[in-house]
């Protein structure tokens, strides 16, 4: 199913796991934060960015796997595909539920963080469909949408980063 992927692949795979690791440092920036605040931004904003990153590189490592079966690949991104997607279900409410607040976040947040990976997740349902009923296509389907996943967890993640270090009121102490 997955013959001849495997460098484009493990390209998103490495690529995802190392931004995985760059959000962690990302983390440490917030050290002198409101604990209250930085657990909010955290569950709507940093961990669906961080999930993006991690069912890209998950998704790119299962399609490395020898001898999976089509069938089998087509239920693990079935199950990837609902987690995302309930995640970003999660960060819409609660981005939506934070506009009437004081700070209330930017107008592009719910639909950075919200809308757009809830479409790719949808589109990805559509290529688990795709898949178990042996369409050509879903293998490329698969290759663009995490590759769009990607993409969009760095821009997520570049707009944590640029709000957070401006933001921050010294060293920690």
């Amino acid at each position: 199913m997955f013959k001849a992927w495997d460098g484009y692949f493990t390209l998103l795979g490495t690529a995802a796991a190392g931004l995985i690791g760059l959000l962690f440092v990302v983390v440490t920036l917030t050290s002198g934060y409101d604990r209250d605040k930085v657990a909010r931004g955290q569950s709507l904003y940093m961990t669906p960015t961080m999930l993006h990153f991690a069912m890209v590189m998950a998704v790119s490592a299962m399609t490395l796997v020898p001898g999976l079966t089509a069938f089998r690949a087509t239920a693990l991104l079935a199950v990837a595909t609902v987690v995302g997607l309930i995640n970003t279900l999660w960060a819409c409410h609660g981005i939506r539920a934070m506009a009437k607040a004081e700070n209330a976040p930017h107008w592009t947040d719910f639909w950075l963080y919200g809308v757009a990976p809830a479409v790719i997740y949808t589109a990805l349902g559509a290529v688990c469909v795709g898949s178990a009923l042996g369409a050509d296509w879903a293998v490329h389907g698969l290759a663009i949408l995490l590759l769009g996943l990607l993409l969009l967890g760095i821009r997520n993640a570049w707009d944590l980063i640029t709000w957070i270090a401006p933001n921050r009121s010294g060293p920690p102490g």
